[in-house]
This record gives structure tokens, sequence and C-alpha cells, in this order.
């Protein structure tokens, strides 16, 4: 995964813009890894005009405010404007998550890593940053199976099999990534 990341010139600034940017506890996931990596090793490569939005968890537990998302992906948008982000502080989901999708309420996360352990699909559970050293860490509390194998399969964690049939229907992996194989929500 490492030389798919760095051999994408792109993915690369995406990365130094979000640790230069001084976010807390910022990291780089979801949909432009699993774009990156399934495009390059189950489609026919990786298009950035195609990624829909950079999704940047941070954590920052002493600003659970709405606006501080707001700042923090205005922060990203003044250092590369072309670029669709979108921060979310993982630290204010619990404020939230209810509200937007349904059910009871959420506990709060206490670390980056717990509320990427959530995320829709196994393998969009993977977020990266860059240190100041230039090095990539990965945060893949479920593994990087499913990433690197293509396989889209419902994350029984936190999304209902209702959800998770939406997002199915609205990402058309199969047409997207021809190599990727669907295990379907039941």
């Amino acid at each position: 995964m490492e030389a798919l990341i760095r051999g994408s010139d792109w993915t690369m600034r995406v990365l130094a813009t979000v640790r230069d940017a001084r976010i807390p506890d910022a990291w780089v996931g979801a949909g432009l890894l699993r774009d990156l990596v399934w495009g390059e090793l189950f489609g026919s490569g990786f298009q950035p005009s195609g990624v829909r939005d950079i999704d940047v968890a941070f954590f920052d537990p002493a600003d659970l405010s709405r606006a501080h998302d707001d700042r923090m992906t205005a922060r990203l948008a003044a250092r590369w404007p072309e670029v669709p982000w979108e921060a979310k502080n993982q630290a204010a989901v619990h404020t939230w998550y209810a509200r937007k999708f349904g059910g009871e309420p959420v506990s709060p996360f206490r670390s980056v890593a717990e509320a990427v352990a959530t995320w829709p699909e196994t393998a969009t559970a993977v977020a990266v940053r860059l240190d100041g050293r230039d090095e990539l860490e990965i945060c893949a509390p479920l593994g990087l199976d499913d990433l690197l194998g293509g396989v889209w399969r419902r994350n029984p964690r936190r999304v209902g099999v209702e959800r998770s049939r939406e997002r199915l229907a609205r990402h058309q992996p199969e047409r997207r990534w021809p190599g990727v194989t669907v295990i379907p929500p039941i």
C-alpha cells in the first residue's frame, strides 16, 4: 500500500497539506484510499478528479462544535483550494451521528483509531498520515486485507444493512472497479 500511496504525487500532496495544516491528530482516509488502491489494482487507474471528497479525520476533544470542523476544512482549503476537503472531528461524532443517521446515540470515541474501526466498509476503515520525517503512518484497526484484496464488505460495527445497501447502490463498486468482489450486506 505504501508504494501505491508514494507513487501518487497527488495523494502525497494531500497528505503533506494535511500534515502542514497542523490539525490535531489528523488522518486522511476512507474513499480516497479506496479509490487509489482499487483504481490501481482493480480498475483502470487512479483519477484524482474522481475523488468526491477528501475525508480528514481528526481528534480534538477540546472543541466539539461543527464550527471547528468548518474551520479545519477552511484551513485545508486555504492551502489547496481545488481539493474537496471534508474535515470531521472524530471526538464529536457522538454529538450528531444519531441525528444524521438515525438509531440510538453512540458513545464518544477515545481516538481516531476507534472511530476508523466503525467506518462503513471494512476496506474503507483505513486512514494514513505523513509524519514530520515524511514517513507514512497507517491506521487500519480492521486490517488491510479487504482494501488490498479488493473486497467490498459492510462493517457491521455501526452501519446497518439498509444503509449499507444504499451505499453499495450509490458507489457501484463492480462498475467502478471490475476486479472487486462485493459481499452483499445481509
